[in-house]
């Protein structure tokens, strides 16, 4: 995966678990998070709880040792790397983030 990839890859989590852990979680902290891949040092803040940034952090060490080229989108992937138990879990906020900012961004289309 080139260095772009994963940083939209990285962006996208960040974005999802921000907006699930904004409307579940009340005590949430800044961290500041370097990741590096592929030679590049990327820094990402984090406005998250202690659990929302252990499972941030597991999904990104999987990014970071994804072994394809071209990332397929891991509930497609033919060699899974979350163990299940989190692959629930980040299942879940992906789903909960995915639909409600979707339907934030067809009101704002609509209403704009």
């Amino acid at each position: 995966m080139t260095k772009e990839k994963f940083d939209s890859e990285v962006k996208t989590l960040k974005k999802f678990f921000e907006f699930y852990c904004d409307n579940k979680h009340e005590k949430k902290n800044l961290y500041i998070k370097d990741v590096s891949y592929k030679g590049h040092t990327f820094v990402y803040e984090l406005n998250l709880c202690e659990e929302c940034i252990k499972d941030i952090n597991y999904s990104i060490e999987r990014l970071q040792n994804c072994i394809h080229e071209e990332k397929p989108r891991c509930r497609k992937c033919k060699t899974p790397c979350y163990d299940k138990m989190m692959w629930k879990r980040v299942a879940k906020v992906m789903k909960y983030s995915g639909i409600h900012l979707k339907i934030n961004s067809i009101k704002k289309s609509l209403f704009s």
